[in-house]
């Protein structure tokens, strides 16, 4: 269906066109749902949607493409009853009013503004249980990537922090059109059983970000505004951000917030 609606580069689109991968896409969703309302962001010409809507009793997409929400109101005029399909900007909703119970997100995502849905995501973690989304797979790398490695970054740690992250598949270019110049990556993120805030989590973002501002170098020379002269003087602040896990940020910030 997607030769009636031509990609857009402004948008971001590369039309998923491989029903194998659609399949597997799936088959992830599936392991993850537990009865949740399904929203896919960039449905684009419905190529995951008919498989979403074989599976799930109702599906809610939001596309910011005017010409594919025609496409898709044409496409699927008989199966109202099973999908909503609203014209918008994922990250203009009010996402705390739409999602009132728990709600897992789908989509081969426009990859500008990939990011921007994941910290979306974690902004509501409390009503998102999951989510199972096509990345670039340098930014799903990113987004999985443990300390240590010269991928981890804020996204890493602050998507850690809410979610266990899998890598689950990569995807090449020749199963889009128009195909990508990168390889892509179906990734999830399953929240944490277990989600134990007991520190300030404002505090715990300005660090993570402070550090990661200077990756190079030593933590001392990027918290000097966050943290006291004394403070600084501990082991911990001659380490760089990347060698510090989720846990030691949360240790960190507890140590700051103590002494403030």
């Amino acid at each position: 269906m997607s030769n009636f609606v031509t990609a857009l580069k402004s948008y971001g689109q590369h039309f998923l066109t491989d029903k194998k991968v659609l399949e597997d896409i799936i088959k992830v969703v599936n392991k993850y749902y537990q009865g949740e309302k399904i929203i896919e962001i960039g449905p684009g010409t419905g190529a995951l949607t008919d498989y979403l809507l074989k599976e799930f009793d109702f599906v809610t997409c939001i596309e910011v493409d005017n010409r594919c929400v025609e496409h898709l109101n044409g496409k699927y005029a008989t199966q109202k009853s099973h999908l909503e399909i609203l014209e918008a900007d994922f990250l203009k909703l009010n996402l705390k009013e739409m999602l009132q119970s728990p709600t897992a997100i789908v989509g081969n995502f426009p990859y500008n503004i990939s990011s921007q849905i994941v910290f979306s995501i974690l902004d509501n973690y409390e009503n998102i249980p999951f989510m199972v989304g096509m990345f670039q797979k340098e930014m799903g790398h990113r987004i999985a990537s443990p300390e240590g490695s010269k991928e981890y970054g804020v996204i890493s740690v602050l998507a850690q922090l809410l979610y266990d992250v899998t890598m689950e598949f990569d995807i090449p270019p020749s199963s889009f059109s128009p195909p990508p110049k990168v390889m892509s990556s179906i990734i999830s993120m399953r929240r944490k059983e277990e989600i134990n805030l007991d520190f300030d989590f404002k505090l715990f973002r300005n660090i993570v970000k402070a550090g990661f501002n200077q990756r190079r170098k030593m933590l001392r020379n990027g918290l000097g505004g966050i943290a006291s002269k004394e403070l600084l003087q501990q082991d911990i602040f001659q380490k760089r951000a990347e060698q510090l896990s989720v846990q030691d940020f949360i240790d960190l910030t507890k140590m700051i917030e103590k002494e403030k």
